[in-house]
């Protein structure tokens, strides 16, 4: 029994045993704190990016496909996104329809015609933990609409 006492009131080693037990709960909230704020991070590019391209078609938008090209290209610059992820497409609003159109033809004649761009971004942040077996890739996505004419 004294031995027993004695044991239990001997603290050496105490915190050894504890930090083996916390440490690597912190760690992985740590690692899952900084690939979150990752997320976070990449998620804010591809909403600048579309913000900027957004900020160039409303600062002169002339309806052509060399505009398109020049407008993917800033975006492919300023997220680093492939030509595959980045879609830009023309719709257009039929004088007080609420739906839009992407030819302007089937809008007949005599109606007011307003033009839009919508941008759409992708991506995919594969976080470090889908290599240890936990989770899948993280899928990204902006979609930006803005009239310009």
């Amino acid at each position: 029994m004294r031995g027993l006492v004695r044991l239990l009131r001997d603290t050496a080693g105490a915190v050894v045993i504890e930090t083996a037990i916390v440490a690597p709960a912190l760690v992985l909230m740590s690692v899952g704190t900084l690939q979150v704020s990752q997320v976070v991070a990449r998620q804010h590019e591809l909403q600048a990016g579309a913000d900027e391209a957004m900020g160039i078609a409303l600062a002169g938008w002339t309806d052509n496909d060399t505009q398109v090209a020049a407008m993917k290209t800033v975006l492919k610059r300023s997220t680093n996104v492939t030509d595959a992820n980045i879609t830009i497409t023309r719709m257009y609003r039929c004088g007080t329809d609420t739906s839009y159109v992407t030819d302007k033809t089937t809008c007949g004649t005599n109606k007011l015609i307003a033009t839009f761009l919508r941008m759409k971004l992708k991506d995919t942040y594969t976080p470090v933990w889908t290599q240890l077996g936990v989770g899948q890739p993280i899928n990204l996505a902006v979609t930006r609409m803005v009239q310009v004419s």
